[in-house]
């Protein structure tokens, strides 16, 4: 794995020609009319702070990965839809302060909404926390249609978030369908835990990368 260099020891601009020469493109580059409502580079996530590796709240994706997603946003379009996403690239960095994060039992500070039934030490036995991540490939994505009912809130852990969880509305079932079909379309796979989850199938097997989200 070639680790690039972060904002801390070089400029922004070296840092994405760095990317670049990865074959990765900032989504936005790529598909402009796709809402980026990215969460760990705020607060707005189950850790309550920004997550390190994020230095901008920008979605980068290995340039295949941006292309179908291109792809998946026209096609959305044409049906007076929108995507909005939460995340794409990740840092490793970032994985592993979510796995120091899972072994701290007393930071508990976002329990009531992120994982109000479970226990966090139970969240990688039950697959909603991964120590390798397919996000730190830049093939994976996470995402929806803008101010549609998914029947769960994004990264809520529990069994409601399951693409085939039974106990929501029949319209939170369309919707996920709905997404579901669509990005299968374009070329991508679901999780089954997260119904907000997709990796791009031709980019199975990708290694993973450590860059800053700049």
């Amino acid at each position: 794995m070639r680790r690039l260099p972060t904002t801390d020891e070089t400029d922004i601009e070296a840092a994405r020609r760095a990317a670049a020469e990865l074959g990765f493109v900032p989504l936005r580059d790529v598909a402009p009319q796709i809402v980026e409502d990215m969460r760990y580079a705020g607060r707005a996530n189950f850790l309550g702070r920004p997550v390190p590796g994020y230095a901008a709240a920008r979605c980068w994706l290995r340039r295949e990965a941006a292309g179908a997603l291109a792809a998946a946003a026209r096609e959305a379009a044409a049906e007076g839809l929108t995507l909005v996403v939460y995340d794409g690239y990740r840092p490793q960095r970032a994985t592993r302060a979510f796995v120091a994060w899972a072994q701290d039992p007393a930071d508990v500070a976002m329990k009531a909404e992120h994982y109000p039934h479970l226990d966090k030490k139970d969240l990688f036995k039950l697959g909603y926390i991964a120590r390798e991540s397919q996000h730190s490939t830049g093939a994976a994505v996470d995402l929806a249609f803008l101010g549609l009912d998914f029947g769960s809130p994004f990264d809520l852990f529990d069994p409601v978030s399951g693409y085939g969880a039974e106990q929501i509305p029949p319209q939170a079932k369309q919707n996920r369908a709905r997404l579901r079909a669509l990005m299968e379309r374009c070329g991508f796979a679901g999780l089954e835990q997260e119904w907000w989850h997709f990796s791009l199938r031709a980019l199975e097997g990708a290694p993973p990368q450590d860059f800053e989200v700049v």
